[in-house]
């Protein structure tokens, strides 16, 4: 993916196990720190929208706080009914201790109308 790395957060604001929100032009995302590394996903549930941000961090899964649908952090994929759709996820880096992800371009496109 070619894209534009976002500075979101110091890597000691996020304990690990847990998941902090981030919005960025109208759109949400969830950076986890798990004990195999820091993710970025989709902010929302794939089934109700609801904010994952809120949801519950078990080692590389994520539990939604609404219906309790579990996604694999690391890659996204449905794990759980009634979640069937899987998460996007966005690749991260550290840099100086802090968390960048990466969005892809269009999402800084400036509207032309």
């Amino acid at each position: 993916m070619s894209g534009t790395w976002i500075e979101v957060c110091r890597t000691d604001e996020i304990d690990e196990k847990d998941v902090l929100g981030f919005e960025c032009r109208g759109e949400k995302y969830a950076i986890y720190n798990t004990a195999s590394g820091f993710y970025a996903t989709a902010g929302v549930c794939t089934h109700e929208a609801a904010d994952l941000s809120m949801g519950l961090v078990i080692d590389d899964i994520i539990e939604c706080p609404m219906h309790q649908g579990r996604f694999h952090i690391p890659t996204g994929k449905a794990k759980s009914a009634p979640a069937c759709v899987d998460l996007k996820t966005y690749a991260v880096k550290i840099e100086d201790g802090m968390v960048l992800i990466e969005l892809p371009d269009g999402t800084f496109a400036e509207s032309t109308a």
